[in-house]
C-alpha cells in the first residue's frame, strides 16, 4: 500500500474526519503515535491502515478499502 492508497482508504472509509483522524488519533500498536507521525518515522502505509481499522472497529469486509489495491489477509 502506497501513502496515497492510505490517504484515499482513510477518506472512503471515513469521510472528513479522516484527516482529523490522521493527525490526532494515537495508535498504540504503532507506539503511541499518530497515523501521520508513524508516516514521517517510517511506519509502512499498510500498517498504519490496520492500526487504525483496529481502533476505529473497521469491520473485516470494508478493511481492503477503495484506496487499497488487494484486500488486506
Amino acid at each position: 500500500m502506497r501513502t496515497s492508497e492510505l490517504q484515499l482508504a482513510v477518506t472512503e472509509e471515513f469521510g472528513a474526519l479522516g484527516a482529523v483522524l490522521m493527525t490526532d488519533t494515537t495508535l498504540r500498536s504503532l507506539g503511541g503515535r499518530t497515523a501521520t507521525e508513524a508516516l514521517a518515522a517510517g511506519v509502512p502505509a499498510r500498517q498504519i491502515w490496520q492500526a487504525l481499522c483496529d481502533a476505529k472497529d473497521v469491520p473485516i469486509e470494508r478493511r481492503h478499502g477503495r484506496g487499497v489495491r488487494e484486500p488486506l489477509a
